[in-house]
């Protein structure tokens, strides 16, 4: 499709949209009475409406029913995280017995590397990608360190070559094969936060069991956002934050994923709690831990209703749409997006660059925009004109347009502010 940077083919580009309704079911921002332009979904998802029905019953039913509410509720408290194992398998291409809902991100992803890393011998490395977010810096050092090991000679980290902004997919396959059989573990985000960049999980993952190691993902900037196949792609484990593009409130629970290949291997270390054990044995009160054959023997603590009830709620949406429609219109508006950009920057001859990759399947819905010379005042420009966009240092604007909710009409009418914002800096 031959783009235009009109208000009318925007408008029209809307009308086509299969997805447009969807935009009445979130609550918006407002700045001078005016919905903003929300572009920040990779940071945090805007609020479902449903959501907060959802939380509403879950206070009235605690009001009504106290510690009943457990079994008696609407959706009974017992079970309440085993709504999301159909719907969520769908969303990351799993079993359902391969899913559960517990604590939040980095806290899964130490549980997680409590059970797959397994230092022993020559084999104690841990591969991830340079510059990874600071939270998985930080989990795979203290974890290595716990181990007591050195975090210098332990971890290594595949770079970027000189002068490119993303990854090379040939470049990680090739370290795997470097460190060879001193690999334990695998342990990469499935989209770069700072670029936006989709990393290969399949071809990554097929590497890293030929040479022995358990493969880990960080899929908070990829689940709701990206097709996948974890189950089939033989992913070992996975966790997931869900106020991303899950849209589930600040802090809300984490998914996580464990293949069915793991779910009864006994040699596998496993940091037990009450909700792990054998459900139909679990208010016995027995001594001895019996893990349930599933994701959710991983389960430690009951898991908070409050946090797990705006989950569920956009968890339904996706449900009813399917990650195939949620993607075509993505990888569309995203694309749109680039084009006004690029419109935007000949006009005014503007320098800066989009560093997320150009090839469609390599990217999802964000871009991030490299800023020479326009720095800091045109991000807060964009803010004070209703643009809500993220700023990276040094000299980044991410920018995600979500496909449940932006407009085509939202990338034109950013385009506007854009242009006026690099003029009035070019003036000053």
């Amino acid at each position: 499709m031959k783009f235009e940077n009109t208000k009318s083919f925007a408008q029209f580009l809307d009308q086509q949209d299969k997805l447009a309704k969807y935009r009445n079911e979130f609550n918006f921002p407002r700045l001078n009475n005016e919905e903003v332009i929300y572009f920040t979904g990779n940071s945090l998802g805007l609020q479902p409406k449903k959501a907060v029905e959802y939380v509403n019953e879950v206070m009235q039913d605690w009001a009504n029913l106290a510690v009943e509410g457990h079994f008696y509720a609407n959706k009974p408290w017992w079970d309440y995280h085993e709504r999301f194992n159909q719907p969520l398998s769908k969303i990351v291409g799993a079993k359902p017995l391969e899913v559960t809902v517990m604590n939040t991100l980095t806290v899964n992803l130490h549980l997680l590397m409590a059970t797959f890393y397994k230092p022993s011998g020559k084999r104690i490395k841990i591969i991830c990608e340079e510059k990874a977010f600071p939270s998985d810096q930080y989990l795979i050092q203290t974890q290595v360190q716990w181990h007591g090991l050195d975090p210098k000679t332990t971890i290594v980290e595949v770079k970027r070559r000189k002068g490119e902004h993303n990854f090379r997919t040939e470049d990680i396959l090739s370290k795997i094969e470097e460190v060879g059989d001193e690999l334990a573990l695998v342990l990469i985000g499935g989209v770069n936060y700072y670029t936006g960049q989709v990393f290969d999980i399949q071809a990554i993952s097929a590497k890293a069991h030929s040479v022995g190691a358990f493969v880990g993902w960080d899929l908070a900037h990829a689940v709701g956002n990206i097709e996948m196949n974890l189950n089939e792609w033989q992913v070992d484990f996975a966790a997931w934050c869900s106020y991303k593009y899950m849209n589930a409130g600040p802090g809300s629970a984490s998914g996580c994923f464990i293949h069915e290949k793991h779910h009864t291997n006994t040699t596998l270390n496993r940091l037990g709690g009450w909700w792990g054990h054998n459900k139909e044995r679990r208010f016995l009160m027995e001594p001895q831990f019996d893990a349930i054959s599933s994701a959710h023997g991983w389960q430690i603590s009951n898991p908070s209703i409050l946090s797990l009830a705006p989950y569920l709620a956009s968890v339904e949406m996706f449900a009813e749409i399917g990650m195939k429609q949620l993607v075509q219109k993505s990888k569309q508006i995203t694309a749109y997006l680039e084009f006004i950009i690029r419109e935007i920057a000949k006009e005014v001859k503007a320098n800066f660059e989009i560093i997320t990759p150009e090839q469609s399947t390599e990217r999802a819905s964000q871009l991030s925009i490299l800023l020479h010379g326009s720095g800091k005042e045109l991000f807060t420009y964009l803010m004070k004109n209703g643009v809500i966009v993220d700023w990276r240092e040094p000299n980044v604007i991410r920018l995600a347009p979500v496909p449940l909710y932006t407009k085509f009409e939202d990338i034109y009418n950013f385009g506007k502010i854009l242009k006026n914002g690099i003029l009035e800096q070019t003036s000053n």
